[in-house]
This record gives structure tokens, sequence and C-alpha cells, in this order.
């Protein structure tokens, strides 16, 4: 990441939340930390509270303390930061209140600005009219869009032309930040800077291709929020559906947004529909009950504070995609994540075809396993390709045995720190690069295929499966590559 960056004015709303704490704030400190903030960049927190900014930089202190250890004693960047660090109490609701970012020079001097959205998205709409009606939508000004965009086409929908009746498509950044990790764009670099993998990333050779977000938490005292969300709404139609359409893409042209983008949406609009009949065939939903997560008894998703018994949604979610086009045609795309399982980890498994004959003896074929690259996304950051290998010795005929090919980014780049996801993505904002982030038709695209599946859950009177925590999700997850005659990969 180069330091080639003009100053700007980071607005954060929600500033004292969360997301900015945890998240926002220790990314910024990182990019101060490695020279990648011009010197006179601002950074401002702006909320419904009134608080000063003295007040505001000593929490922001004790959440570097608590997020950024190396930020523990940094007596080099910690005074440069805090002196870009200021406040403004703004009622997202209260349009008045808007002048006060003008009274604090918001995009004073030309500067460009970044308007970062760490709200609710029910008040996307009304922020965004507010910032037009006090003359901060100019085209140097960008916004920043915090997932979930809605619980449907139609909702997603209303929030989108709320935005771009003041704001038009180029000054948008919808945030995936799955999309800011180095081996997600490690998976571009890999398809397309090597021509040892584009030949064989086609039907031809690869088998099945499978992408899992598993968490080992649970909803941990979010019940309410969680509830009207759900692992399809939460994960599947915006992280796994973003990892698939990286892996099933076509070339593009160059790499610059709208060439990303355009083949992102042509894998989305080639998904087949999963709806009626076959979204019981092709998806698997559960909730999870108690378990046992490394030797702890944990509550089930009925015994979370404030649950209701009734409640339908899906804490875990399995299911199979097909892409309908000539690249993809009659290989499944298994996608899986959800709560409270067996093992905290991201990954993508690209599983491919068998040796069409194997010329080896009766042991060492017992032995032989297809190849597979496997692109691990958390908690630790590698790319592992399984070759098989002959066993040494001079034992009488060749014996063979899988080894795997392991790059560990940590270690390749041991005198490099790897960036977190949002330090990335906060950069490319100010630098008005939205590669990394999702276009309006992406985001409908993938609600309308998620829509689909929704709808036909929501027919039938049936409940999700439980599940017990620590387990891998329901027995009939288990069965869905099962009957194509294949398995996850930790199976």
């Amino acid at each position: 990441m180069k330091a080639s960056l003009k100053a700007c004015d980071v607005v954060i709303f929600g500033g004292g939340g969360d997301l900015a704490m945890r998240k926002l704030l220790p990314a910024l400190y990182h990019l101060d930390m490695d020279g990648l903030l011009a010197p006179t960049t601002r950074i401002i927190g702006a909320s419904r509270r009134e608080v000063s900014t003295a007040e505001y930089q000593t929490k922001i202190r004790a959440a570097l303390d608590e997020f950024v250890p190396s930020s523990v004693g940094d007596e080099k960047t910690w005074p440069r930061f805090k002196e870009r660090l200021s406040y403004v109490s703004v009622d997202a609701q209260e349009a008045s209140d808007f002048s006060r970012l003008n009274d604090h020079q918001v995009g004073g001097d030309n500067r460009d600005v970044v308007f970062y959205l760490a709200t609710s998205p029910d008040l996307f709409g009304s922020i965004c009219s507010s910032l037009a009606a006090h003359g901060l939508n100019a085209e140097r000004m960008r916004v920043v869009l915090e997932k979930p965009l809605g619980r449907d086409l139609a909702s997603s929908r209303a929030i989108n032309d709320e935005v771009m009746k003041n704001f038009n498509e180029q000054q948008a950044f919808r945030i995936d930040h799955y999309l800011g990790k180095e081996t997600v764009q490690n998976l571009l670099a890999i398809r397309f800077g090597n021509t040892l993998f584009e030949p064989l990333w086609d039907s031809a050779h690869i088998d099945n291709v499978q992408i899992t977000v598993s968490e080992t938490v649970g909803v941990e005292g979010r019940w309410g929020y969680y509830d009207n969300a759900g692992a399809m709404r939460d994960m599947v139609q915006n992280h796994l559906i973003q990892l698939l359409c990286l892996v099933a893409m076509e070339p593009p042209g160059r790499m610059d947004a709208d060439s990303v983008r355009d083949e992102k949406i042509k894998v989305l609009k080639a998904l087949r529909p999963i709806a009626g009949a076959n979204a019981y065939t092709k998806t698997v939903r559960g909730q999870y009950a108690k378990g046992m997560i490394k030797g702890k008894e944990v509550k089930g998703y009925f015994d979370e504070e404030g649950s209701n018994p009734d409640s339908r949604t899906e804490t875990f979610v399995a299911l199979r995609a097909d892409i309908d086009n000539w690249r993809w045609a009659g290989v499944p795309f298994y996608l899986r994540t959800g709560k409270r399982l067996g093992q905290r980890y991201s990954e993508i498994v690209i599983q491919y075809k068998a040796v069409p004959h194997s010329i080896f003896s009766d042991e060492s074929n017992r032995q032989l396993q297809r190849n597979q690259l496997i692109i691990r996304l958390q908690p630790e950051e590698k790319i592992s390709l399984t070759v098989m290998n002959k066993v040494p010795g001079v034992s009488e005929g060749m014996l063979l045995q899988p080894v795997d090919l392991n790059l560990s980014l940590t270690e390749a780049f041991n005198d490099k720190r790897s960036p977190e996801a949002y330090e990335r993505l906060l950069l490319d904002v100010m630098r008005n690069d939205a590669t990394l982030f999702m276009r309006y038709d992406e985001v409908e695209a993938a609600w309308k295929w998620v829509d689909g599946i929704m709808s036909a859950w929501n027919q039938t009177s049936e409940r999700p499966k439980e599940y017990a925590s620590g387990s891998w999700g329901p027995a009939a997850s288990m069965a869905l590559p099962i009957k194509d005659g294949r398995n996850w990969h930790d199976y």
C-alpha cells in the first residue's frame, strides 16, 4: 500500500459505537502508524451523545489499548493520531444538527470527505438527505454503507433509492469486510497472476467448490437483532455469495472497479434459482441447541436472553448452488455457515477431479487423493495445495501419500504485518477505489436469489432442524453433498 494519499476528512456516524471502537478506529490508527494517512487528514466522530472532543479521545485511547496491543506505550503514533480526532454531536434524525458539520468545516478547502455510516440502515436515507441539504454531497464526498442493506430485495431497493437521491453510484461504497482480507485478494492473484491455475479453473478439471464460514460463538446477547436477520441474511447474502463470485467469475479485462464488478454480476445472473420444492433438496437450515464447545457447556438458541420459542430463524445454512454457464456447468458449489459450530474458521476449498487412470499399485491407490486447493481466510490466513507424493524409501513398488504445499502469509512475509480488512477498505475509500466494494446491481441480484430461497422456506410450517452446539450442523447438512457422491472437506 503506497502512501500517495491526499488529505481528507473521515466522518464516522455512530462514531461512539461498537463497530467504530472495535474495527474502524483501530484500522485508522494502523494506517496512521504505517504512514498511510496524509498529515492533515482528520477523523471526526458523530453521534447523538453530547460529549467533548477530549472525552471522545479518552474513549478511543481505551479502545485502542484493548483492541490494538501494539498501541500500548506507543508514544510516536498516538500523539499524532490524537490530534486528528474530534467529535460533533449530530442526531441522525434531526436535519438541523447537520449544520454542525459545516461549523466544523467538514470538506473545507476542497478536501475529500468520507462519510462512514456505521449506523442502522434505516438511517441511511435520512443521513444522506440531511448531508445533501447542507451541501455535503459534492463529487469529492463519498458515503460508506455498512451491511445489511435491507432484509430483502424490496427493502434493499428502498434504502438504495433514498441514498441515490442525494449521492450517485460512484460516491456509494457498499462494504463487505470479507473482501478486504488478504487471502480473498490473493484469490485473484492466484487465478489471474499464475499460468498454473487458470487453465485448470473450470468444469473439466474441478469437481466441486466448498465455501465454509464457521463460528463457535452464539448470538452473544444480540438475540433480538439476530432473530430479525438469521444466517441467510447475515452471512450468505453478502459474505458467502461474494466469495462465490470471486471464485467463479471470468478474468476481467483489467483490474479496475467496473471491470471486476461486471464479471461478478455475470456470475450472480447465472446462479440457478432455488425455489419451491428445490429449496428442500438444495438447502438445509438449522438452529443450535445446547452442547459442548472446547469442554464447556453452552446455551441453545432458545436459552439466550430475550428469545422467543416460536422463532423459526435459522442460525445455520447449508446449500448447493449451481452456475449455469459454460465454465461451471455441472460443478456444485456447496456453501455452509453457522453459529455454535465445532471450530471457528473460514475457507474456500477447490476440489479437483480424480486422475482419469491410475498406474499405481492397489496399496498406493488406496492412498490416492484428489488435488485440493484450500484458501483459509481465518483464523490464520494461508493457502495450501494438496498433491500426491512418493513416500521416501526403497520398498517394493511405489507408495504414495498426500502432501500439503503450504503458503503461510505470516511466514512468507515475516517482516510484514498482515493488515486487517478494514484497513485496506478504508484506505481504498479514501483513494476513491471501489474495486473491493459492491455495486448496487450486485446487491440486488444477490437479494433476488436469496429471496427465492427464503420465500420457499416461508411457505412451509417446517422448522429449522436442531443441531447440538459444537457439532457441524444438522445431520441433513452432512447428507447434502453425500447424495451427490461427495463429502464436506472436513469429513
